[in-house]
C-alpha cells in the first residue's frame, strides 16, 4: 500500500536530533540517532519493540537526558531536563494511555497545572474554544470527560498540549484504541495541525496508517536510525522489512479448527451497579475447543468487566460461568487459573507484571502453585529461572537474561513474556485482552502464530482487541459489545472493519449478522 495525500517536506527544520545516544545497564537504547523533523509536516517513527523509539521520545520530551548528542528546536540547541523544559520550548506529548480525570470537565482537565496561562474562567474557556475551532477538534469546554468517547478524549489530550503552546506534538500510538471512523477523524485533525505550521511526530506500529498520513518516515532498528523515506517510495511490506527484516505478517487463521465440544459457557452474566445501568447486562455465549471468539467494542463498553467477571475478579457478578462442563462461579481467581485458564490482562503493568522484580519471579505470577515454579511447598527458583529462559528463547523476548527487572524491558517484550507465561502449562482456555497492543509487526506475528498453534491443539480463546484487522483475521466468530450488552454476531469472513466500527458505536442499523 502506497501513501496518498502527504507532501514532500519543504519547510524549515523544527527538530534536529544529532548523534543521540542513551545507555542503561546492559542495554544500549539509542546509538547515534539522527532525525530531522520539518515544520508543518507529520513525521512518523517506526521500529520494532525495543528499537529505542520510546526512549528517544522521552529524551525529546525531557523525561530522560541523552548520554550523547544534541537537540535543536527551531535552530536553537537546547538542553531538556524535564517535561516542563520541553513544554517551554514548544514540545508537547500525548501518551498512549490518556491522563484525564473523568469527573472533571474538559476545561478543568485542560487548565489543570497550567492555571497561570489563562486563569480558570472565561479567558481559559475562550482559549479552549479558539484552539478547538482552529484545529477542527470539536471539543466543548464544559463537557464532562466521562461523557466523551475514546476519540474525543484523545482530542482533549491534543488540546491540552496545544493550550500549553506546543508547536511540536508527539503522538505515541495514537490509533491503538480508536475505531476506523475515529482514526479518520484523528487524521483530519492532524492535517489541521499541519496547516497551522505545527510539526507532528507520529509513533505507530500500523504501517498502512503511517503510509497514509506521514510526510516522512524514519525507521529505527536496534537503537539506530536505519533510513528516512517518503511514503511514496515504499510499500508496507518494504517498510516491515526495514524494521524487522521480514515480511509484513497476516493474522489469517487458515482452516477452521472449531470442534463441537463447548469449553466455556457463559449464561446471563450481569454486573449490577448501585445506580444506573449495569456494567454487564445478561451476557451469554459459548466458546468451543479450537475456537477463537473475538469481542469487538469501543473501550469502556464492558470488555474489561467481562474478562474480570470470568476470571473471578468481580464478586458482584451474577449468572453462570462453566468451564468444560464445571460451574466455576464459586471458585477463586487462583482456582480458576488452576482449572486451566490463561490470562493476558489488558493493563500489563497493573495486572500482569511486578515491574521491580526479575523476569523469573514474574514467570511465577499466577502459576505459584504449579511446576516448574514450585517444588513441594516452596518456590523452585532454579525451575522458574530455567523455564523463564525457555520463554525468552521461544518467544523472542529481547533481554540479557532471566534476572533482568521487568521494568527494563520495552512494552512489547514485556507483552511477549506475559504471553509466553500464560501459554505455559497447556491452558484449556486463554483469555487474551489486547494481546498485541503496542507490539511491532514481528512480535505481533509471533504472538498470532503461538495462538494459532495452540488453537489447532484444541485451545479455546476469548480475544478482546481494539485492532479490528486482528479480530477479523484471528477470530472464528465476532461478538460486538455495546453498553454492557452483546448486540451483534459477525462472520469474520464477510465483515469489514467499517461495519464492525458502525456496530461498535451503535451507528449501524443491521448489527445482527449470522456467523
Amino acid at each position: 500500500m502506497e501513501g496518498s495525500g502527504p507532501t514532500a517536506p519543504t519547510g524549515p527544520v523544527s527538530v534536529r536530533l544529532r548523534g543521540i545516544g542513551k545507555r542503561f545497564p546492559g542495554v544500549i537504547a539509542n546509538d547515534d540517532i539522527d532525525i530531522d523533523v520539518h515544520r508543518g509536516t507529520i513525521h512518523a517513527i517506526v521500529g520494532e519493540n525495543g528499537a529505542g523509539k520510546s526512549t528517544l521520545m522521552k529524551i525529546l520530551y525531557g523525561v530522560q537526558p541523552p548520554d550523547s548528542g544534541t537537540i535543536e528546536i527551531d535552530g536553537e540547541q537546547v538542553r531538556l531536563s524535564s517535561p516542563a523544559d520541553a513544554i517551554r520550548h514548544g514540545v508537547g506529548m500525548v501518551f498512549q494511555h490518556f491522563m484525564l480525570a473523568d469527573n472533571l470537565t474538559v476545561l478543568e482537565n485542560v487548565v489543570l497545572g497550567a492555571e497561570k496561562l489563562h486563569g480558570i474562567g472565561g479567558a481559559a474557556r475562550a482559549e479552549i474554544a479558539r484552539i478547538s475551532a482552529a484545529y477542527g477538534l470539536d471539543i466543548h469546554p464544559d463537557t464532562l470527560v466521562e461523557d466523551l468517547g475514546v476519540g474525543a478524549r484523545q482530542r482533549v489530550e491534543i488540546l491540552k498540549v496545544l493550550y500549553r503552546g506546543a508547536r511540536i506534538v508527539i503522538l505515541d500510538e495514537p490509533t491503538a484504541v480508536l475505531v476506523p471512523q475515529e482514526v479518520e477523524e484523528l487524521f483530519a485533525n492532524l492535517q489541521g495541525l499541519k496547516r497551522e505550521g505545527l510539526s507532528v511526530i507520529f509513533i505507530s506500529h500500523k504501517l498502512d496508517e503511517v503510509l497514509s498520513v506521514a510526510d516522512e518516515i524514519t525507521v529505527i532498528r536496534r537503537g539506530t536510525t536505519v533510513r528516512t523515506v517518503s511514503p511514496s517510495e515504499v510499500t508496507a511490506r518494504q517498510l516491515a522489512e526495514l524494521m524487522v527484516g521480514s515480511e509484513l505478517p497476516s493474522p489469517s487463521t487458515e482452516t477452521s479448527t472449531v470442534t463441537d465440544q463447548v469449553l466455556l459457557s457463559v449464561r446471563d452474566l450481569t454486573l449490577p451497579v448501585p445506580s444506573g445501568r449495569p456494567l454487564l447486562d445478561a451476557v451469554s455465549f459459548d466458546i468451543h475447543r479450537g475456537e477463537v471468539l473475538g469481542i469487538a467494542g469501543v473501550e469502556g463498553n464492558g470488555q474489561a468487566e467481562l474478562v474480570e467477571s470470568i476470571m473471578g475478579m468481580r464478586p458482584a457478578a451474577t449468572g453462570t460461568v462453566s468451564l468444560d462442563g464445571q460451574d466455576i462461579g464459586g471458585l477463586s481467581v487462583r482456582r480458576r487459573r488452576e482449572a486451566g485458564i490463561g490470562y493476558v490482562p489488558e493493563d500489563r503493568h497493573r495486572h500482569g507484571l511486578l515491574l521491580d522484580a526479575p523476569l523469573w519471579e514474574n514467570r511465577i505470577l499466577g502459576h505459584q502453585t504449579r511446576s516448574p515454579s514450585v517444588k513441594g511447598p516452596l518456590i523452585d527458583k532454579a525451575g522458574a529461572r530455567s523455564d523463564t529462559q525457555r520463554i525468552i528463547e521461544q518467544y523472542d523476548v529481547r533481554t540479557p537474561g532471566a534476572d533482568v527487572l521487568a521494568r527494563a524491558l520495552s512494552g512489547g517484550n514485556q507483552q511477549k513474556l506475559i504471553v509466553g507465561r500464560e501459554m505455559s502449562g497447556d491452558p484449556v482456555l486463554l483469555i487474551a485482552a489486547h494481546p498485541t497492543r503496542g507490539v511491532d509487526v514481528g512480535a505481533q506475528a509471533a504472538i498470532w502464530d503461538h495462538i494459532k498453534a495452540a488453537r489447532r491443539e484444541g485451545l479455546a480463546v476469548l480475544l478482546i482487541s481494539a485492532d479490528l484487522d486482528e479480530l477479523i483475521g484471528l477470530s472464528d466468530r465476532i461478538e460486538v459489545i455495546l453498553r454492557g450488552r452483546l448486540v451483534g454476531t459477525f462472520d469474520p469472513a464477510h465483515v469489514t472493519p467499517e461495519q464492525l466500527g458502525s456496530a461498535m458505536t451503535g451507528a449501524g442499523d443491521d448489527t445482527e449478522v449470522s456467523a
